[in-house]
């Protein structure tokens, strides 16, 4: 069986950069509509471009912007993000309105595998515990029988029994960095990637931390230099941390190196430099999801004002994506 990213004949996007900033005058009708908009939460993902990120109400990592609109009174969710970011908003509240203003907004990594690759895969292996990455389709998560995110993927496949045998998907150099560090041996990693982390190689890494002896470097686990952040030589090995972007801004707080070099999706920079006044710079200043700079300020008037870019599910594949992202937050109603 053929186990690789192009699994998926979605074309990659280039990277890039972003795009210019909206002008003061448009910026100042997108905070009258928001304003007027009193039943409506927007909430911005990390990576989303900066104007987006101080329009917000809230920014933060997918599951925790989902979990954050589940517990708000908001009757409209208004998701700055991509496509699977949108449709987890509404796996945690179904009976609200999940609005993605970039309604055509996908992700790389999750268009790497479809739910007919993982039925395959996994009739070649009825036993095994399938872990789904959050950056998936509902209709894969609802094939899957835990998710994780990148700040717990560690936690919950470390909960699965040794002996079990393990599928984990989508993205190969999170799954390869799990199994390393857990030792898992009955482990099966999918060959998909983000484009924009897989960029981030382990030349561009080594380079960066001989040119500074004296920088850090944040590496989110999704990049193509995680393997190479496990197996730096001291003593570099102790100036890489391996981080979720939220982990990367709650070490930012407390972060005493006066320069930090930062391995993920440019678009966290803005909140990292929030937190501290120190350097903080991008491996490559070009990682800049394009799928995250499909938001416009037209866009995000057609879904403040005219609820334009309503994400909705089929009842059943939503009902049986919930119980993954459940299993993932609940330990208790995990399936062994």
């Amino acid at each position: 069986m053929r186990l690789s990213s192009s699994a998926s004949t979605a074309t990659k996007p280039t990277l890039g950069v972003g795009g210019p900033t909206p002008s003061a005058e448009v910026l100042e009708r997108l905070r009258a509509a928001k304003a007027l908009a009193t039943d409506a939460l927007l909430i911005a993902h990390n990576y989303q471009p900066p104007w987006v990120q101080d329009l917000a109400d809230v920014t933060g990592d997918s599951l925790q912007l989902s979990r954050i609109a589940a517990e708000h009174p908001a009757r409209r969710i208004v998701f700055a993000g991509v496509r699977f970011m949108a449709e987890t908003a509404k796996l945690l509240s179904p009976t609200k309105t999940v609005l993605l203003p970039a309604h055509d907004a996908g992700c790389s990594l999750a268009e790497a595998i479809t739910a007919d690759d993982l039925r395959q895969w996994r009739s070649a292996h009825p036993d095994a515990i399938v872990v789904a990455y959050v950056n998936t389709s509902a209709e894969v998560k609802a094939l899957a029988d835990v998710c994780v995110t990148s700040a717990n993927a560690l936690e919950v496949v470390a909960s699965i029994p040794t002996l079990r045998e393990v599928l984990f998907l989508p993205d190969v150099f999170l799954g390869s960095w799990v199994k390393r560090t857990l030792g898992r041996e009955r482990m099966h990693v999918w060959h998909g990637e983000c484009h924009v982390h897989a960029a981030l190689e382990p030349g561009a890494l080594e380079t960066a931390l001989a040119d500074d002896p004296e920088a850090v470097v944040y590496v989110h686990p999704e990049c193509g230099c995680t393997t190479s952040a496990l197996l730096v030589d001291d003593p570099w090995r102790q100036r890489v941390r391996l981080l979720s972007t939220t982990q990367m801004i709650e070490a930012a707080r407390a972060e005493q190196h006066r320069r930090v070099i930062v391995a993920t999706e440019t678009g966290v920079l803005h909140q990292l430099r929030r937190e501290n006044s120190i350097s903080f710079e991008p491996l490559r200043a070009d990682a800049t999801c394009p799928y995250m700079q499909r938001v416009t300020p037209e866009l995000l008037l057609g879904a403040l004002e005219r609820n334009e870019g309503e994400v909705t599910l089929d009842p059943a594949v939503a009902e049986a994506a919930r119980r993954p992202v459940l299993a993932m937050l609940d330990p208790t109603v995990r399936p062994w």
